[in-house]
């Protein structure tokens, strides 16, 4: 139990977009105080080189600094920076760990795909009442994806990951404006052979969290079946992504990877056997949530 209030900042640099988090932590939960985002599509370079070009590694660096500043103006006592699929899928994830360690002046974690996937676990649930005995949680993001199923006794018990992310998948399958039906069917095999191993346990109820997920939301609603995943798939295939952008308000980088994050929605969907319903906390919350444990344990 944390009280009183703990106000901390979470820099999370992932394959698509750095996104800030300054939240207010007690017993009552994770309250958001501040939020922003930066699309800086890290992911991009690790396709297309293996490892993060000294442009990109110096973009992230400014901006961190600029959360990093931002967090601490709007009270927080620490700020912690978590890197996602781009530090463990580049060959220089070490040199953009370095580069956010010093403009940031403030601890780097770079975060396996079992602690991303515990975090979004727990980020998700705290922000999640009523739920019911077996939880699953699933984060997509741009480079990986992290399903973590568990209950609210013991937490996760069942976290893996793979590379299935939605800018990564974009990347690898459907290149093109317009793909046709021939790239899209590659991509849904792609997704298959990525999503396999997934032999998860059968939740009772299942979040979904990330951009992606949001962006779903307001297409068709906070709660999709693998059956509307797949005719919003179609749906996506057909229409623009400006059209996509002016119809919805989804911003233009994220319409431009929404079918891939949807073909690998509607893949999990099915085999779990579940809705899935958009979260309102993921793995900013629970990062947030362990740094303030943190704060708390060393005070």
């Amino acid at each position: 139990m944390i009280s009183p209030p703990v106000v901390v900042g979470i820099i999370d640099i992932g394959s698509n977009t750095a996104r800030l988090l300054v939240a207010s932590v007690s017993g009552e939960g994770v309250g958001e105080l501040h939020r922003d985002r930066r699309y800086l599509r890290l992911g991009d370079d690790v396709h297309a080189l293996g490892r993060i070009g000294a442009r990109k590694v110096k973009e992230a660096a400014r901006v961190a600094k600029a959360f990093a500043r931002t967090a601490r103006k709007a009270g927080a006592c620490e700020v912690e920076t978590i890197v996602t699929a781009p530090g463990r899928q580049a060959s220089n994830g070490v040199e953009l760990v370095a580069a956010l360690a010093t403009s940031t002046r403030a601890s780097v974690v770079q975060l396996s795909g079992d602690d991303e996937g515990r975090l979004a676990w727990h980020g998700a649930v705290a922000r999640a009442p009523n739920l019911p005995e077996t939880i699953a949680v699933v984060d997509l993001g741009g480079g990986s994806c992290e399903l973590a199923v568990g209950g609210s006794e013991h937490g996760p018990t069942w976290v893996r990951s793979v590379d299935a992310g939605a800018l990564r998948i974009t990347r690898e399958y459907l290149g093109s404006a317009r793909p046709g039906p021939r790239e899209v069917q590659r991509a849904r095999d792609g997704i298959r052979r990525l999503v396999q191993e997934l032999d998860a346990p059968v939740p009772d109820a299942t979040l979904v969290v990330g951009g992606t997920a949001r962006a779903i939301r307001r297409v068709i609603g906070s709660r999709f079946s693998s059956d509307q995943l797949e005719e919003l798939a179609t749906m996506l295939e057909r229409v623009p992504v400006d059209s996509i952008v002016a119809s919805y308000g989804v911003t233009h980088e994220r319409a431009q990877t929404l079918l891939g994050g949807t073909l690998v929605l509607a893949e999990l969907a099915y085999r779990l056997d579940s809705t899935l319903e958009v979260g309102q906390g993921g793995l900013r919350e629970g990062a947030a949530l362990s740094l303030a444990r943190s704060v708390e344990t060393a005070a």
